[in-house]
């Protein structure tokens, strides 16, 4: 039977912080790179061929440093008090602006959920030798409502049965199957076989250009609109979350040299693991074999049924789809303790500060299952898979996105409202510093948020108003509903005076 937990977590019971000092540079640094770093995004990139570089370089240098720095300062501020960007926020601007920011990172975590679980369900279509089922939205949909309902339930359980199944899945899911697929392309080109990206068609200008007849590959996209630099958004979002992890910059014993290092460290990481990977991929598989949910597999397909040992590839897509699967368990029920923060601090009503025996906020997490259920279904309804896989990518990044320029935004504000907060780490260059990484980290983002409303050229959306009407109020629909609920329990908490 569920209980209501009224006691707010402490500072050490919410953070999982240890003692300063505890954390190194490369701690750090991995743990950044493992929550960034998912296999599912290689498709993604490699659909881009060679101007995956364009795209790569832009989401490291202009989102994933700028985000860490930013979030590192913040972090160190509030360590103590918890909340994450919920206490960011509302202590620059105020407690609505607050609710607003974890809202919209949750509900983008939300939206999250269904995209690695289209991953997950291509992962098995290719595990049972049924690779078919990849392109099958009926499947692909009632396999993430499942699945995602069996992890919710597993949560229930507590923490650590999750524990276990995430600190395997990383690198039996994840790692390991990158560092296959790059080997078994390095092998491919050693064997002279053909390079596909050197293969393109010509009728797709915005990865390869045409000299006497033959299309060559482009480093630099091809733009006559910003719906050729669409796929932006979705490869921005691969970058996202390393904001979660910068709370540990207090556990460092030289935060103001050791945290900038474990960054870049883990952009270091990340790029590599990023472009080697896509770079394998765009190797061994043609153009027109490439989608988004599927193409690693078909690449692993292509390479095991080369050198005589197919039966791999099932082995590969087993250990993806666990992978898949940790990755959904790690973040259950993560960013909705945030809500269950902001329910403890009378911004959400009490009966979603429902807990059970273990801890675990049960009435949250029963509405995160339904939206994701609703969510999963667009691969149901939709013709084209692919088209519902980018869709929902376009969606969470959109959403995510805000939270980020207000994230950025309360960093710059803190330096002015609050300059003697002690922080752990601050963004070296004074009040300019804050000003031109935060900024930098701002226009990026905001024109990031501006791609995610255009159809992207390389993809049969069908009706493009559609689409952008779809994203549009998607967008407006979950912005405005925590300003609704802010509002509505602003008159009831005034009542109840």
């Amino acid at each position: 039977m569920a209980k209501t937990n009224t006691k707010k977590p402490t500072a050490g019971s919410s953070t999982g912080l240890g003692k300063p000092g505890s954390m190194s540079t490369w701690q750090l640094a991995l743990m950044t790179a493992a929550a960034v770093i998912s296999l599912r995004g290689l498709p993604m990139m490699a659909q881009e061929e060679l101007t995956m570089f364009f795209y790569i370089l832009f989401a490291t240098v202009l989102f994933l440093i700028p985000a860490s720095l930013v979030s590192a300062e913040l972090g160190g501020a509030f360590a103590a008090k918890g909340g994450g960007v919920y206490t960011w926020v509302k202590e620059a601007y105020n407690k609505k602006a607050g609710f607003l920011a974890i809202f919209l990172q949750w509900i983008q975590n939300v939206a999250w959920y269904p995209i690695v679980l289209g991953f997950a369900a291509a992962a098995i279509a290719y595990t049972i030798g049924k690779p078919e089922l990849a392109d099958n939205g009926k499947f692909v949909g009632i396999f993430s409502i499942a699945v995602y309902w069996l992890a919710t339930l597993l949560t229930f359980k507590g923490s650590s049965i999750v524990s276990k199944i995430t600190s395997r899945g990383f690198l039996i899911g994840t790692v390991l199957p990158g560092i296959v697929i790059i080997v078994m392309a390095l092998v491919w080109i050693i064997g002279g076989n053909p390079i596909a990206f050197k293969e393109l068609p010509a009728s797709v200008p915005e990865i390869a250009s045409v000299t006497a007849g033959h299309p060559h590959p482009r480093f630099f996209p091809h733009m006559t609109g910003l719906s050729d630099l669409a796929f932006l958004a979705g490869i921005v979002l691969l970058f996202a979350g390393v904001e979660v992890h910068a709370v540990h910059v207090r556990e460092m014993k030289e935060p103001q040299k050791q945290f900038p290092a474990a960054m870049f460290l883990a952009a270091l990481i990340s790029f590599a693991l990023f472009t080697l990977g896509s770079l394998a991929v765009a190797i061994v598989t043609p153009y027109d074999q490439i989608n988004l949910r599927a193409g690693l597999f078909v690449s692993f397909q292509q390479l095991f049924s080369h050198y005589h040992i197919g039966w791999l590839t099932n082995v590969m897509g087993l250990l993806a789809a666990f992978g898949a699967l940790a990755g959904v368990m790690s973040w259950i029920s993560g960013p909705s303790r945030g809500l269950l923060w902001t329910a403890n601090d009378g911004q959400l009503p009490d009966f979603l500060k429902k807990t059970n025996r273990n801890g675990v906020q049960t009435h949250i997490l029963f509405i995160q299952g339904a939206i994701v259920s609703v969510l999963s279904s667009l691969y149901i309804i939709m013709d084209d898979v692919s088209v519902a896989f980018f869709l929902l990518s376009a969606l969470t990044i959109g959403l995510y996105l805000v939270m980020y320029m207000m994230m950025y935004a309360s960093g710059i504000k803190l330096r002015y409202t609050q300059p003697d907060l002690k922080r752990s780490y601050k963004v070296p260059g004074g009040k300019m510093g804050m000003w031109l990484i935060a900024g930098v980290g701002f226009l990026a983002v905001a024109f990031s948020f501006i791609v995610t409303f255009f159809p992207p050229s390389q993809l049969p959306v069908g009706s493009p108003a559609f689409y952008t009407g779809l994203v549009i109020v998607g967008t407006v629909v979950f912005v405005g509903i925590p300003i609704l609920i802010s509002t509505v329990m602003a008159r009831r908490n005034r009542k109840g005076q």
